[in-house]
This record gives structure tokens, sequence and C-alpha cells, in this order.
């Protein structure tokens, strides 16, 4: 038994129609998975600094 439609033929033709507009065929960059886990290394790494130079200036006062 084939399943139900959901759509008639008519808004199946509107849903293609919109979704083929100009607007919604934006380019996209490629994923950097890379770049990603540099980033978060980074900041990471950054944060962890800030950690140890907070913990230093406790430890002076």
């Amino acid at each position: 038994m084939p399943p139900e439609k959901k759509l008639s033929d008519e808004d199946m033709a509107r849903v293609e129609e919109y979704l083929s507009s100009p607007i919604h065929q934006v380019e996209r960059k490629p994923y950097r998975p890379l770049r990603l886990l540099l980033v978060l290394w980074v900041v990471v790494t950054a944060l962890g600094g800030l950690a140890l130079l907070f913990a230093w200036m406790n430890d002076l006062l």
C-alpha cells in the first residue's frame, strides 16, 4: 500500500517553485573543519591563559 500524499500536486508544484526561486539559491562557503578546530584551540588556550593569569594575580594579593 503506497503512502498517502500529504500535499496535492498543485501544492507540491508551488513548493518546488518557491524553493527554486533565486532567493533560496545561496552559495555557501565550503565547510572547513580544520579552521573550526584551530579557532576552538585558540579560544580554549586564551581562556586557560586568562585563568592562569588570574590565579597568579590572586597569589600576589
